[in-house]
C-alpha cells in the first residue's frame, strides 16, 4: 500500500476483472450495476486504498460536487428551527448520497471581505444553491435568483425557478374543516408575517368561512412574526378579551401555539374546555405538551429529499429538468387542543 494515492480505477478494474467504466458506475453509485457488484468493487477499492481525485473529477466535468445552502434566518432560532433543520437535514444526506457536499454561503456582516451570495457561490465554484429561508427582498437574494446559477427555493415562488412547497392551502384546508367539524363557526387566525406561505393560508382562511357562510370579524385576524410565542401570546389575550371572543384560535406555527397555550393556562382557563388552539407544523414538542397540540404536521422528509433532487437533476440535466412548483402534502394531527362543541351542546 505504499502507492496507494496513485491507485487509479483502471488497477480496481483489473483486479476486479470488470471494465473501467463499470468500476467508475459502481464508485458513482449508478443504478445499473447490482448491489452485488458495487459491494465487491467498493471493498477491492477501499482495500487497496483508492482514493478519488476531486480535483481531476471537477476538471473533467466542469462540476464541482458542491452545493451550496442559503439559510438566513431573521428571528435568530438558526438550525433549532425544527421545520427547516428537518428538511436541511434530509437534503443533506439525499444530496451525500448522490456525491455531493453542502456548504453554507457566508451571511456574516461583520467580515470585512465578506462576498455576496452570488460571489460566494462563484468563488467556491458551487454547482448549485439551495435557498431554505431568506429575506427575499433582499438585493443579494435577488442577484442570486436573477443569476445563472441553478437555484431552488424551499417555500417560495420565484419566476422561472424550482420551488419546493408544503401544500399550505390543503394544510389549511384539512384544519379548518376539523375545526368546523367540531362546531367551531368564531374562528380567529393569528397568521405569520408576509411571505408566499402566508398568502396562501390567509386566502385559504377567508375562502374557506366565505364558502361557510361565516363573516369573519375584522379583530380576529391578526399579525406576529412566525415563531413569535411571546406576541402570539399577547395577541391570544387580546383575542380573549373580546366582546365576543372566538372558540378557536389558529397560530401561525407550533412555537406561537404554545405561546398562546402559556397565557389561557396563567389566565386559568382550560385547554380545549374553554378556548381551543390549532398549530402549524408538526414539530415533534407539540406532541409531547400537555394537552398535546391540534396541528397540521409538514413533510420535512419528502420537502428536502425532493429539493436536493431537483437540484441535481437541474445540475446534471439542466435541459430535460422541468422548471416549476412542487407541492409536498402533510397530514393533520388530532392532538387534543379542539374542543367538541357538537358533544358540549
Amino acid at each position: 500500500k505504499e502507492h496507494s494515492l496513485m491507485v487509479s480505477m483502471k488497477d480496481i478494474a483489473a483486479s476486479c476483472g470488470v471494465s473501467v467504466a463499470t468500476v467508475s458506475k459502481a464508485l458513482n453509485n449508478h443504478s445499473d450495476i447490482s448491489d452485488e457488484t458495487k459491494a465487491v468493487i467498493k471493498q477491492k477499492a477501499r482495500e487497496m486504498g483508492y482514493h478519488p481525485n476531486f480535483s481531476a473529477r471537477a476538471l473533467k466535468t466542469n462540476k464541482s460536487y458542491n452545493i451550496g445552502v442559503l439559510y438566513k434566518d431573521d428571528a435568530g432560532s438558526g438550525l433549532t428551527h425544527d421545520y427547516f433543520a428537518w428538511i436541511l437535514e434530509n437534503f443533506k444526506v439525499t444530496a451525500e448520497n448522490n456525491g455531493y457536499d453542502i456548504t453554507f454561503l457566508n451571511n456574516s456582516r461583520l467580515r470585512k471581505d465578506r462576498m455576496s451570495y452570488l460571489e460566494h457561490s462563484i468563488y467556491r465554484g458551487m454547482d448549485g444553491v439551495m435557498i431554505a429561508i431568506a429575506d427575499y427582498k433582499n438585493p443579494e437574494v435577488i442577484e442570486l435568483l436573477q443569476g445563472e446559477l441553478p437555484v431552488v427555493t424551499i417555500d417560495y415562488v420565484y419566476n422561472g425557478r424550482i420551488s419546493i412547497m408544503s401544500d399550505n392551502v390543503e394544510g389549511m384546508q384539512a384544519l379548518l374543516q376539523y375545526a368546523y367539524d367540531k362546531g367551531h363557526r368564531r374562528i380567529a387566525y393569528i397568521h405569520g408575517e408576509e411571505s408566499t406561505v402566508t398568502v396562501n393560508r390567509v386566502s385559504t382562511f377567508y375562502q374557506f368561512m366565505e364558502k361557510k357562510g361565516i363573516e369573519v370579524p375584522e379583530e380576529y385576524v391578526r399579525e406576529a412574526k412566525y415563531r413569535d410565542s411571546y406576541t402570539a401570546g399577547i395577541l391570544t389575550n387580546h383575542l380573549i378579551d373580546l366582546p365576543d371572543p372566538p372558540t378557536c384560535i389558529f397560530y401561525p406555527d407550533d412555537f406561537s401555539a404554545i405561546g398562546g397555550m402559556n397565557v389561557v393556562k396563567n389566565r386559568g382557563l382550560k385547554i380545549p374546555q374553554d378556548i381551543s388552539l390549532i398549530g402549524y407544523d408538526g414539530i415533534q414538542i407539540a406532541s409531547q405538551i400537555d394537552p398535546p397540540l391540534t396541528t397540521y404536521c409538514q413533510n420535512t422528509v419528502d420537502i428536502g429529499k425532493l429539493a436536493a433532487e431537483k437540484l441535481i437533476s437541474l445540475i446534471e440535466r439542466p435541459k430535460s429538468t422541468i422548471i416549476g412548483q412542487y407541492t409536498v402534502n402533510g397530514c393533520l394531527v388530532e392532538g387534543n387542543t379542539v374542543l367538541d362543541r357538537q358533544l358540549k351542546q
